[in-house]
């Protein structure tokens, strides 16, 4: 009898990547033929508008950590999404008190491993490791993370890759007759670096056919809530200034699944010029390379993993003279697009929803057997 999942973790329709994540996870376990379920985590009540969802977790709400442990307790296996932002309590730590009252083996995913947490910080991430029973990071980077800088139990931690839907027909990209396309998506605010392919955009004025940087994304709810719009407007306020107004367009909407494989698929080139440098997952890289098109990064964690074997130029932090070469010679060099296409394809297949979906399927028969062994021991 296949093992049934339970879920805690923020979900759609809440726009942020952990709630993708687990709606892309959730789904290709239940498409294999088993039971989920999903605790939502919210900062505020709302409504219920998916039958998958069979509780929430709801910021301050008197009995949210016991009821959500109950519920999630009806499952055979636990998966946890684990980010400092999402629940409630000082940087997030009321996660620790469902984990105290689970029954049932659990899987912690660490999206975010700092190299210098605050001392809370620290304490939180490692009440977690020592109540799952297994923790996951996405890279090897983030493993060596975890071992280096926190006390946590290495034989518990598994690198499984970031999914992505990479839904590539197999075709081979055509260039558009408007010109070249550079690509960023994903929740905009401040961090993204935007302004990093802005500034090195004169630098490409005299290629022919003029490349087009196309932004897509809506504002993060939470710098809306603060800041309103205001980084998007600094930022199409700085490419007139520097003359290339017309080389940039910005698209506000938050894309589904489909949407994000299709628009990966007619970039030339995917540019994640994010300011972080610790940031050792990324689903955008991860669909970027899926689609098998270039990637130009900032030298970021997952980045520098990634892109290592070919797949990809990363380029140093603040240096618009080195993105604008690694640009150029993407569109200008047919031969080194079509390489790093090439090793794109080669690191696609194990990157792939199936393929991930299938590695947390057999950690989780694997502690459901280990936990039924335990109990009649």
């Amino acid at each position: 009898m296949s093992a049934s999942f339970g879920f805690l973790s923020s979900f759609p329709p809440t726009q942020c990547g952990l709630a993708t994540f687990t709606a892309a996870l959730q789904a290709e376990i239940a498409a294999a033929g088993h039971e989920t379920g999903v605790v939502r985590v919210l900062e505020r009540p709302a409504p219920f508008t998916r039958p998958t969802v069979v509780q929430h977790m709801v910021h301050g709400q008197p009995g949210a950590v016991e009821g959500s442990a109950a519920a999630l307790n009806a499952f055979d296996v636990v998966v946890v999404q684990h980010e400092y932002g999402i629940y409630d309590g000082v940087d997030g730590d009321s996660v620790v008190d469902v984990l105290d009252l689970l029954r049932v083996p659990s899987i912690v995913v660490l999206h975010t491993v700092l190299v210098e947490p605050t001392r809370h910080q620290r304490e939180v991430l490692e009440a977690v490791g020592r109540r799952a029973s297994a923790l996951v990071t996405m890279t090897a980077a983030a493993h060596q993370r975890l071992i280096d800088h926190y006390d946590v139990d290495d034989a518990k931690v598994v690198v499984i890759p970031h999914g992505a839907a990479g839904r590539y027909d197999g075709r081979p990209h055509r260039l558009d007759a408007s010109g070249p396309r550079m690509l960023t998506w994903g929740l905009l605010g401040p961090g993204k670096g935007i302004e990093r392919v802005i500034d090195a955009l004169p630098s490409l004025r005299d290629l022919v056919p003029r490349p087009h940087y196309l932004v897509v994304g809506e504002t993060h709810p939470r710098v809306l809530e603060r800041d309103g719009d205001a980084y998007r407007d600094w930022l199409i306020a700085r490419a007139r200034r520097l003359g290339v107004a017309d080389m940039v367009t910005f698209e506000a909407g938050y894309l589904d699944v489909d949407a994000l494989s299709s628009l990966a698929a007619s970039a030339d080139v995917v540019i994640l010029p994010y300011d972080s440098r610790e940031q050792v997952t990324s689903g955008v890289l991860i669909e970027a390379v899926t689609a098998r098109r270039p990637v130009i990064a900032t030298r970021f964690a997952h980045a520098v993993e990634l892109l290592g074997s070919g797949a990809g130029i990363v380029v140093d932090h603040d240096d618009p003279l080195a993105l604008g070469a690694a640009i150029r010679l993407v569109l200008c060099e047919p031969a080194q697009a079509a390489s790093m296409a090439k090793q794109a394809a080669a690191l696609a297949p194990d990157l792939l929803w199936p393929a991930v979906a299938a590695r947390y399927r057999t950690l989780a028969a694997d502690l459901v057997t280990a936990d039924a062994s335990a109990a009649l021991a």
